[in-house]
């Protein structure tokens, strides 16, 4: 049974028609994820449905008492209001201090805010959490987000997916976030020329299945075009052939993937940047660093060592507030070191995307802002002018030549990323490159990086692109180390559920906030009661004996990670040196993954050991 149906919907804003036409319905289970590019028509789509906009044609129809939840781009929140008012409805302390799933979505959503703030002093990211962990603890059979990724980590976008999962709600979600996709869409709707097309599956099925039509519609078109000359052929083939025409008996999927080689060519790319950038790129030796300067704020490195090698793509992960971007800038040189030395490469030629958009002239022009700083550019093998890239990147025809004044914030990043590739850069540094920017484009930025030959270090909490662009995943888990995760985003969030859930800033002070239940998973530091209060875990109890033979132990672990880091960074000079021997690189290569896997297994070890030792 239907919960909503859409009958001949039709809308337009302004001359530009946004959909035209579309029938279709939502069925009680359903997860739809929705795709398309911006301004396509995704949030017209959702508003008609949330009813919440009347289409301009059509009919839509809801079931008798139904209850829908619609997290919008924007809210309407009382400033004066206190957040644990809002989310929680009026709900008494008991009521929601003894329900599991209310504790759990505070826990995750709201875990670093205190609940008698008042709405009007949240930042944009938390009012936008807190709409979210309002809608889910209410009941809705239908349930609508649009970008509910927005403003949360990967870790908070991990347990939502989880949370969505497992829910018998309806799920209608509107966003760019591919792997969210995957994780909790079981069907998926395209916005595309004012129609939606509709796919089986999550993100990974429906490309698959786009291709596949793609694919089909150009055989078709093929046969069409070369429908006489293939007749002449057949016929010529003679009675017996004509007989025993051949079938389409094809898997789809290994169809359209069989010639296609891997996305980056790594050892030829590995060479390229030795060749540009020499033996050193970034060396942190014994590295203190505070996200607040010198001294200020919490400490994001505690003399820490650590290199970035020619060659690296590195995704760094950490929740919010755990120094992610304090180290993009250190790597900037925008900000120096407390304490430690920080060793830069004399070739290095940075190009850093910060979070902050930078000013451009408001009356100038997209592809004028673009060819001052370079008209062509060499990417891989391929050269490209600065109107093919901006067109990759969403800029096509008219837009090139659209006013700066009238861009938009996501066409301003796109622009503002353009300029920095134009200026050929050996060493990118991107916080948060894909805010604002579609499926589409990313999919474009992330070919393009393929060919990039250069050290890359991403911050994003698009999961699907922070795999997709990088080779290796380097986390900050709140222990002023940079830590190699040789299982990536799956080992990260494994470390932090057996490690501690709490946030940053709660675990800079070894506190949960006022008012607020310490999220579940949160290890041996304290446990919240269903009344909100909190005690003391209980020791291990470990004797004397065994503690000077865990001492023992790592003492032995500390001096085998001494070892492996000193082969590691021998292996990174050898990898510099044979920059034109392919075979000789390979092989480092190869025993450098190796050299890092072992190293993150005795890390894991020695944690573990000593974690023991505190309890």
């Amino acid at each position: 049974m239907n919960l909503v149906n859409l009958e001949s919907v039709s809308h337009a804003f302004g001359p530009k028609p946004l959909l035209t036409d579309v029938t279709l319905g939502i069925g009680q289970g359903d997860r739809i994820g929705v795709v398309g590019r911006n301004g396509g028509g995704k949030s017209t789509l959702i508003s008609i449905i949330a009813g919440e906009l009347k289409p301009d044609s059509g009919r839509v129809t809801h079931n008798r008492g139904l209850h829908v939840g619609l997290l919008s781009q924007r809210d309407d929140f009382d400033p004066a209001t206190p957040v644990g008012d809002l989310v929680l409805s009026g709900r008494a302390e008991h009521e929601w201090a003894g329900d599991a799933t209310i504790r759990e979505i505070l826990a995750n959503l709201l875990g670093d805010i205190d609940l008698t703030t008042q709405a009007g002093a949240l930042s944009g990211g938390e009012r936008r959490r807190t709409a979210l962990a309002k809608l889910l603890i209410d009941e809705h059979e239908l349930i609508i987000l649009d970008e509910p990724t927005n403003h949360l980590d990967i870790e908070a976008i991990a347990w939502l997916a989880g949370h969505l999962a497992q829910r018998k709600s309806a799920l209608l979600v509107v966003t760019h976030d591919r792997w969210f996709l995957d994780a909790v869409a079981t069907r998926t709707w395209e916005v595309v020329d004012a129609s939606v097309e509709r796919y089986e599956g999550g993100y990974a099925a429906y490309v698959l299945a786009k291709a596949e039509r793609a694919r089909i519609a150009q055989a078709a078109e093929e046969r069409r075009q070369n429908l006489m000359r293939k007749e002449i052929a057949w016929l010529r083939r003679g009675p017996p052939a004509r007989t025993s025409k051949p079938k389409f008996r094809i898997n789809a999927a290994e169809a359209l993937i069989a010639n296609e080689p891997p996305a980056r060519e790594t050892v030829e790319l590995m060479k390229f940047a030795s060749a540009r950038l020499g033996k050193t790129v970034y060396d942190l030796e014994d590295v203190t660093l505070h996200a607040g300067g010198p001294g200020a704020g919490p400490v994001v490195l505690d003399h820490s060592t650590f290199q970035f090698g020619p060659g690296d793509r590195i995704g760094l992960i950490g929740v919010n507030g755990s120094g992610k971007s304090s180290v993009l800038r250190l790597l900037s040189g925008s900000v120096t070191p407390d304490s430690g030395r920080m060793v830069r490469g004399k070739t290095v030629r940075l190009a850093h995307l910060s979070q902050e958009l930078a000013e451009l002239d408001p009356s100038r022009r997209v592809l004028e802002t673009v060819e001052e700083i370079r008209k062509y550019i060499q990417v891989g093998k391929k050269e490209w002018s600065a109107s093919q890239l901006l067109e990759r990147l969403g800029f096509k025809g008219e837009a090139q030549w659209k006013v700066i004044g009238d861009l938009s914030g996501g066409e301003r990043r796109r622009l503002q990323l353009l300029r920095l590739i134009m200026d050929e850069p050996n060493v990118l540094l991107l916080d948060e490159p894909t805010n604002d920017l579609d499926i589409e484009t990313l999919t474009e930025l992330e070919d393009l990086l393929d060919g990039w030959p250069g050290t890359l270090v991403v911050v994003s909490h698009d999961r699907y692109f922070l795999e997709r662009v990088s080779d290796r995943c380097v986390a900050l888990l709140g222990d002023g180390k940079l830590s190699m995760l040789p299982g990536g985003v799956d080992e990260y969030l494994a470390r932090r559920a057996t490690g501690g859930a709490l946030s940053a800033r709660a675990a800079s002070s070894g506190t949960a906030p006022a008012g607020q239940a310490v999220p579940a998973g949160a290890g041996a530091a304290s446990e919240t009661a269903a009344d909100g209060s909190t005690g003391a875990a209980v020791s291990g109890g470990l004797s004397a004996k065994e503690q000077r033979e865990l001492q023992k132990e790592l003492g032995r672990l500390e001096r085998q990670l001494d070892r492996l880091g000193e082969r590691e960074a021998k292996l990174h000079a050898q990898m510099a040196e044979a920059a034109s021997d392919f075979e000789r690189l390979g092989a480092l290569d190869a025993e450098l993954r190796e050299v890092t896997t072992q190293k993150d297994e005795v890390e894991l070890e020695w944690l573990d050991l000593a974690a023991r030792l505190d309890s």
